[in-house]
């Protein structure tokens, strides 16, 4: 199940793309009409969108690559590659999730946004296999380390999520890594603040 209203990009996905390195390779997962993938190519990512909907792939454009696929009755189709950032969102199939870990290269990020238990109160997916249980995103992506993590309501439009940001450590770093919280020099981030700067 994958829907995507429009093609304007999540908010969430947006808030962490600053931990993907600079034209890093990113996985649109479930990608459908592509609005993460156009965003990140629009920003000199080399794209890779993943569906099995081949009229949806074709609208995108020659610069992100495409790969038509049946996510939950054929194998993983993009064997051993992996990628700087995978991007999922309004798309669950718990199988899909050891394949997902191990696409994230080291220092790469996987950030995912989908429903949870509660959304059948207010629209579409009501079916449970489709929402996530309290919590339960969060042992899906055992072995990365979380930087955020939410589970809740929201609003506009209502509907009950589940989303979270993990990075893949890299091995045998000298220093600890460091995860900003925030876009460097964005007013209101934790720089501003902790120079003393108001927003």
């Amino acid at each position: 199940m994958s829907g995507h209203s429009g093609l304007q990009p999540s908010a969430w996905v947006t808030r962490w793309a600053h931990l993907v390195q600079p034209a890093g390779r990113v996985l649109d997962v479930a990608a459908g009409s592509g609005r993460h993938a156009r965003w990140f190519a629009a920003r000199g990512h080399a794209v890779t969108a993943v569906d099995r909907d081949e009229a949806a792939l074709a609208t995108l454009p020659p610069d992100i690559r495409t790969l038509a696929a049946d996510l939950e009755g054929d194998p993983w189709p993009l064997g051993a590659a992996t990628f700087d950032a995978v991007v999922v969102t309004n798309y669950l199939w718990r199988p899909l999730f050891a394949s997902l870990r191990d696409a994230v290269a080291d220092g790469g990020l996987l950030v995912v946004e989908t429903f949870g238990v509660g959304q059948a109160s207010v629209g579409k997916p009501s079916n449970p296999a489709f929402l996530l249980a309290p919590g339960e995103l969060i042992s899906l992506v055992q072995g990365l380390r979380i930087v955020a993590y939410e589970d809740g309501f929201l609003d506009t439009p209502a509907r009950f999520v589940q989303r979270i940001a993990a990075v893949r450590e890299a091995g045998g770093a000298a220093s600890p890594a460091r995860h900003p919280l925030r876009k460097a020099g964005v007013p209101g981030s934790l720089e501003s603040i902790d120079s003393g700067e108001t927003a």
